[in-house]
């Protein structure tokens, strides 16, 4: 289940409330707890796109992200499937535990929100930056400033690591990177962590957060930091203990498909953990239902398949084909050959429905086979260099030349004819174009146009289309030009 991701759409959940009793009792239950702690109610906005702004906070955002996780975790469970084991990245594992059952919903909305609010006190200046490169080579990029809390967080993919710690250094190692040719992209979270930097926080979450009831749950909990299943653990100090601990999602994975799991749904909006998960294992079956077009019918595909999910699940629109497909939530660029996944501060998790090692006719049924994995946001090659972008003939004060220029660019990067390149298309959602992949476009965008400020824009990255860029580089240029 996803950690820290971007807030989700309005609307989201609207089809799945209908649909579903579990999952209006569910998001029910959350906003009742979120109303206890005084915050508004989670599910009007995800239920309705009704306006109201994603930037409510932190605490408010978490609880955004949780809601979408269970509720697809419900919508799973409602179509038949059962997991082998739920995995839950960074704060996903929260998520995790309420999903298996080990704490109640309710619980784990009190536990959230006392996470945030020590988080919050203490206010640290950090910062985290995932790098396209493996585990050791991010490590040894963290050691050079020989400080303790510039520290390797996440290992997620063969070539994608995320480093955290002090924002000045970030600064320094993101520098560094690029001298290296490795590409780098700094995480958009409300609170870094995984970071010797987060003891005080991890001592105050023990010493205030709400004591609560657990028990043997109805499923198996994989811990990507704790390296083995959840077993008669507190809650509070699971979600503290993780806080200073290094999330290794990559191991997880391997484990989980070495003892059997080939098919992995990621509870979540968009594909984060799975591109992970598919630049690990290359050609295990990644199911991400919100990013389809009909999640309902997607499950109930994957649950009618007489070997329970064992084909591949096609993307929306035509992706590169073989390894070029990973490219991820964070589109990867890697400094040769293929580039990694590149997840949010945290790695968001997906349901998993692990496949029977059996032939298709062997069962009609679908179990979350053997331990599922957490879905992954996986790298994808690097796309070729091309040659430096002249300056635009345009000024770039005009939409509909600036659109088409930005469509030749990408459909060029991307290897794709320029005219299937929609100017409303999500370009990871449904163009598969990962967030490194996109910082290098955006880079392009901002040399192209002179403007060095789109760089910074994260909202271009995390909500990216053609048409927000268009908008944004004319916006830009009209500004410049005094207009």
């Amino acid at each position: 289940m996803p950690g820290t991701v971007a807030a989700p759409r309005g609307g989201i959940l609207g089809d799945l409330h209908d649909r579903y009793a579990t999952v209006r009792e569910t998001l029910s239950r959350i906003d009742k707890a979120a109303r206890e702690a005084g915050l508004p109610d989670i599910s009007t906005r995800l239920i309705k796109d009704n306006g109201t702004s994603d930037r409510r906070g932190p605490e408010v955002q978490y609880l955004e992200i949780f809601a979408v996780s269970i509720a697809t975790h419900d919508m799973l469970i409602a179509e038949g499937l059962r997991p082998v084991a739920i995995v839950g990245q960074s704060i996903g594992e929260l998520w995790a535990l309420a999903a298996a059952g080990h704490l109640s919903v309710e619980d784990a909305v009190r536990l959230a929100v006392a996470r945030s609010q020590v988080l919050t006190r203490q206010g640290w200046q950090g910062k985290m930056l995932a790098v396209g490169v493996d585990g050791r080579r991010a490590e040894s990029l963290a050691g050079l400033a020989d400080h303790p809390d510039l520290v390797l967080a996440c290992e997620n993919a063969p070539r994608q690591s995320v480093i955290s710690g002090p924002e000045a250094l970030i600064e320094h190692v993101e520098r560094v990177a690029d001298a290296l040719g490795w590409p780098s992209f700094r995480l958009d979270v409300p609170h870094p962590t995984h970071t010797p930097a987060m003891a005080q926080a991890a001592r105050d979450l023990r010493a205030t957060a709400p004591r609560v009831p657990y028990g043997a749950g109805r499923w198996r909990v994989c811990s990507p930091w704790l390296g083995r299943d959840v077993g008669d653990d507190d809650p509070v100090d699971l979600v503290a203990g993780a806080l200073t601990a290094r999330v290794r999602m990559l191991h997880t994975i391997r484990d989980l498909h070495a003892a059997g799991a080939d098919v992995f749904v990621e509870c979540g909006e968009w594909p984060v953990v799975t591109k992970f998960v598919e630049a690990s294992i290359p050609g295990v079956r990644c199911v991400v239902p919100l990013s389809e077009s009909d999640p309902v019918e997607a499950v109930r595909a994957l649950a009618a398949e007489p070997d329970g999910g064992g084909g591949p699940f096609r993307p929306r629109l035509p992706v590169p084909s073989g390894q070029e497909r990973a490219a991820e939530r964070v589109g990867v660029l890697t400094p040769a050959g293929p580039a990694p996944a590149l997840p949010d501060a945290a790695p968001s998790y997906r349901a998993v429905v692990p496949t029977p090692r059996a032939p298709v006719s062997s069962t009609a049924s679908v179990s979350y086979a053997a331990p599922a994995a957490p879905a992954v946001v996986a790298a994808a090659p690097a796309a070729p260099e091309s040659a430096p972008e002249s300056a635009p003939e345009s000024a770039g004060l005009d939409y509909t030349t600036v659109l088409a220029e930005l469509r030749t660019l990408y459909g060029d990067f991307l290897g794709y004819p320029p005219d299937l390149l929609g100017e409303d298309d999500g370009l990871e959602s449904e163009l598969g174009v990962e967030s490194l992949k996109q910082v290098a476009l955006l880079g392009r965008v901002s040399d192209r146009y002179d403007l060095p400020g789109l760089r910074a824009n994260s909202s271009l990255l995390t909500l990216g289309t053609l048409r927000r860029i268009a908008e944004a580089v004319v916006r830009a240029r009209r500004e410049a030009a005094g207009l």
